[in-house]
């Protein structure tokens, strides 16, 4: 809000969209002062200069109306200053009253209080605000650290570790070995096995420490389970990959005994990601699917589930999907051997995904249907949101996009409540961009809404990404549209080539194509159509075929 003597300036004012962002540069600027072109360059920077200092100069005026006099805002030697006389800004305050707080290292709470909450909401799009709402949601997160207000801490950044090993060591200083164990337990869940991260060895001591303390019970099967989890991942990300897999299995193996349906899953995931590491994934897929088709199906669902982003990960490599039709045939065979109405599932599963992939429509449509049926029948329900984003793929491609909107609103809350949910929400997200039938870039605004602040898979985010990154593009928001993009082109380069590869060449092209630069689209689109090729993806080389040629 916008206060010129003491009164609030009308909203109504302001319905011109760039006057009350050129209010909002200067009162961020360093001493609120701007020159015409530092202006111009934030608020239009895909413009040609001449535009661009047409709309500032509109900017300007309607800026000037608003706040009631010319004086408001001077204009002079091409520098423009807000309120030459003096303004109060009340994010500027908040960050002299922060940073004098950590000086001193005093009065963090009474700071932290003064926190007027995230810097302008209304422009979170604006790359000229980025950079400030970062700079004093971090000082505020400083405060609440020094001020020991972890549980505040916490509501911000739920996977924050020294938030939550803190309050592991106040439980453990009075004596509350359950306090520290369920600390421990948010944060390993926080950080999520499954997605290679676990709690650092400061935190896993803590825990330990808890584990021995008497009198009390012994640790139970869980509880030592879940230490051996969260050291075989500091193994992991510190390159004791042997003893990884040693802790691992020792985790994988108690937990099968203590029928830990989960925890089975997160030792699984841990190996896998091992395996998929040494190139060996495949092998130790079929060899943890055999284990898992003769166990209870609660325990194989965590099993089956682990091995699924890595599945999707393997079926975009740069050696195409179709080397893995083989193993779906095994895969369904030895699961109606056993009965497991699961297994059967994921081999119809990859078998819908691979003939959808290879552009064989109605086989894909019959095994997927197969597999949607089969994992509600198991009440599976990682599966079942993955069989929907596929059907939803398929009726996009037959012009159904109402459709495909309909299943993938179905399978969203389902993602939420799934084990997998950090690798399935932000994949139905994505394809609720791709198949969007109406404002492509509010759909975006509101999946950031909703993923803001959540861990999510980061190979599983690329498609978030490249369709983020195209919806910006057709919508002329270039910067953003830029900003996607390298952050895309940065996650393909957790894939040796491939699809993923293709489709940033693909957002690549369609975001030049909004540049005007048609000779280099055509030629990312080219480049595109020829790595689709390469995979055996025909629908998808055909789709860049044809941009290029329009």
């Amino acid at each position: 809000m916008v206060r010129v003597d003491g009164h609030a300036v009308p909203e109504r004012l302001w319905r011109r969209t760039r006057a009350a962002q050129l209010v909002k540069v200067l009162a961020l600027a360093d001493g609120h002062r701007l020159l015409r072109e530092q202006a111009m360059e934030l608020l239009w920077p895909d413009l040609e200069p001449a535009v661009a200092s047409a709309n500032l100069r509109k900017a300007l005026h309607y800026a000037r109306q608003a706040l009631g006099s010319p004086a408001s805002i001077a204009d002079h030697g091409g520098r423009m200053e807000l309120f030459p006389a003096g303004v109060v800004v009340d994010a500027e305050e908040f960050e002299k009253t922060a940073r004098r707080a950590l000086a001193a290292r005093a009065g963090y709470r009474s700071a932290a209080a003064q926190y007027p909450g995230d810097l302008l909401p209304e422009d979170r799009y604006a790359s000229w605000a980025e950079q400030h709402r970062d700079r004093l949601r971090g000082l505020h997160l400083d405060l609440l650290r020094g001020a020991g207000l972890w549980y505040e801490v916490l509501a911000i950044d739920p996977a924050d570790e020294q938030a939550h090993r803190s309050l592991m060591q106040q439980a453990l200083d009075a004596g509350d070995r359950s306090a520290v164990v369920r600390q421990f337990e948010q944060l390993r869940h926080r950080l999520r096995a499954d997605l290679g991260v676990g709690p650092d060895r400061a935190s896993i001591t803590l825990y330990e420490k808890a584990l021995a303390m008497s009198p009390g019970a012994p640790p139970s099967p869980g509880e030592i389970t879940q230490s051996l989890l969260a050291r075989a991942l500091v193994q992991l990300n510190s390159g004791q990959l042997e003893d990884s897999a040693r802790t691992a299995g020792r985790a994988r193996s108690l937990a099968i005994d203590a029928h830990l349906g989960r925890e089975t899953g997160e030792a699984s995931a841990i190996l896998g990601i091992l395996a998929n590491m040494r190139g060996e994934w495949r092998a130790a897929f079929r060899a943890d699917f055999e284990d898992s088709v003769q166990r209870e199906p609660q325990v194989a669902s965590f099993v089956f589930d682990a091995h699924i982003c890595l599945a999707e990960f393997a079926l975009c490599g740069p050696n195409g999907h179709e080397q893995f039709a083989d193993l779906a045939t095994e895969l369904s065979s030895s699961a109606q051997q056993h009965r497991s109405i699961q297994g059967e599932a994921i081999g119809a599963l990859l078998a819908g995904e691979i003939s959808l992939f290879s552009g064989r429509l109605d086989e894909a449509r019959t095994r997927l249907t197969l597999a949607l049926q089969l994992y509600e029948d198991a009440g599976a329900t990682s599966g079942q949101v993955l069989s929907m984003q596929r059907l939803a793929e398929l009726a996009a491609l037959a012009g159904e996009r109402g459709q495909a909107g309909r299943l993938l609103h179905v399978a969203l809350p389902i993602a939420h409540t799934a084990w997998l949910g950090p690798h399935l929400v932000v994949r139905t997200h994505a394809l609720l961009v791709e198949t969007s039938e109406e404002d492509a870039v509010r759909r975006v605004e509101t999946a950031d809404r909703e993923l803001e602040g959540t861990r999510v898979c980061p190979p599983c985010s690329l498609g978030y990404l490249v369709a983020a990154a195209k919806a910006f593009a057709r919508a002329g928001v270039l910067a953003q549209s830029q900003r996607r993009l390298d952050d895309a082109e940065r996650m393909a380069g957790l894939w040796p080539g491939g699809a993923a590869h293709a489709a940033v060449w693909e957002a690549r092209a369609v975001l030049r194509h909004a540049h005007g630069d048609l000779e280099r689209a055509r030629a990312f689109w080219q480049e595109a159509a020829d790595r689709f090729a390469e995979v055996g993806r025909p629908l998808d080389r055909d789709r860049c075929r044809a941009a290029e040629t329009t």
